[in-house]
């Protein structure tokens, strides 16, 4: 399954599930990356960490640990 870490700059992804329990992933989920959202992937730092993206309308960076628990197709 492709996660958000490896989606490339300029693409845009929809998210399909989010690995992980607990408050991970209600904080992940807070942020408004829910299943079904489309993401637009920014810009990615060059070691990875973090990930800028577009969601719902506003800006987010996610750290690469985050980026690795959500799915996207």
């Amino acid at each position: 399954m492709k996660t958000l870490r490896s989606a490339k700059p300029g693409e845009t992804v929809k998210v399909t599930g989010i690995k992980g329990e607990g408050a991970l992933k209600r904080r992940i989920m807070d942020m408004g990356v829910t299943k079904g959202v489309n993401i637009y992937v920014r810009k990615v730092a060059p070691f990875g960490d973090p990930v800028e993206v577009t969601v719902r309308g506003y800006e987010l960076s996610v750290r690469k640990a985050d980026a690795e628990m959500i799915e996207v197709d």
